[in-house]
């Protein structure tokens, strides 16, 4: 098992970085999108990540449930990228994102997530490439969700750079190896 977390500023080269180290393992890969579409201006954001992945990579959408995805897809000589934890805990964590049937309270829909996946990512097989934004680095945002949404994105990224086996920082498209 293999783990390593991608952490970079938004547009920083941290998802491309991902998809050039799958491409290099040489491994069949599979990517796991987290986002939702909410608007047209995200539409074009994610249409430029699809315009880049290689058509014969498998393409899983999980904006939730992203352990029991893992859990379905790292097999031993396989690549998973998620892309990413970011987007992930914003739809978790959101009042007033689209979430599963049943999940209206977000706080204990967050709690739910992010344990099952601190549960499930030491027992991966296979390489997984995990891609979160590093929000930690400007001021103390205005608004209870913002400092919510910043807290939780710190917390996350430090336990699953805890567990993972390579942290890497992207500044610039330039990979910094922080572990490992």
């Amino acid at each position: 098992m293999s783990v390593h977390l991608i952490l970079g500023g938004a547009r920083s080269g941290k998802s491309a970085h991902a998809e050039k180290l799958a491409s290099q393992s040489e491994l069949p890969v599979t990517y796991i999108a987290t986002a939702q579409v909410y608007d047209d201006e995200f539409a074009k954001r994610i249409a430029h990540h699809q315009s880049r992945r290689p058509p014969h990579w498998n393409i899983i959408e999980a904006p939730f449930g992203l352990a029991s995805t893992l859990a379905t897809h790292a097999k031993e000589d396989t690549c998973l990228i998620v892309d990413c934890l970011t987007l992930w805990l914003a739809q978790c964590i959101c009042p007033d994102c689209d979430r599963p049937t049943g999940q209206e309270n977000t706080d204990a829909l967050w709690q739910e997530e992010r344990a099952a996946l601190m549960d499930i990512l030491p027992t991966l097989q296979g390489t997984v490439l995990l891609v979160s934004n590093e929000v930690g680095m400007g001021i103390v945002p205005l608004g209870e969700i913002n400092r919510q949404f910043q807290d939780e994105q710190g917390r996350l990224n430090q336990s699953v750079a805890a567990l993972a086996s390579k942290v890497s920082f992207v500044a610039a498209g330039l990979p910094i190896n922080l572990k490992g």
